[in-house]
């Protein structure tokens, strides 16, 4: 399954049921770029996990209101409640290690 491009609009709802990974990323972010193809591998590798990204500089209104102040940050929520966030760009393994503890 393919990561999700998701906005302020529809956050809410995207998050809302079963274990979502959030990154939050910026075009600009070199880490973000590193993320990015670990995202992609993951989502194919755990298809019971939802992958979703969201630049915070097109949804800033999301950013501001969860408090994200450095990216990459990876946010998990299990049926819309907060879990766990790590910040900076984790190899494959680890991140793998981070969802899967909460599984």
């Amino acid at each position: 399954m393919a990561v999700k491009n998701i906005t302020d609009d529809d956050f809410e709802k995207a998050v809302e049921v079963g274990l979502v990974l959030v990154d939050f990323w910026a075009q600009w972010c070199g880490p973000c770029r590193l993320v990015a193809p670990v995202m992609e591998e993951l989502s194919a590798e755990m298809p019971e996990v939802l992958f979703v990204k969201l630049n915070v500089d097109e949804n800033k209104l999301t950013a501001g209101k969860l408090g994200i102040t450095a990216i990459p940050a990876l946010v998990l929520y299990r049926n819309g409640k907060f879990l766990d966030r790590v910040v900076g760009a984790l190899p494959k393994l680890q991140l793998r290690n981070f969802v899967a503890k909460h599984m």
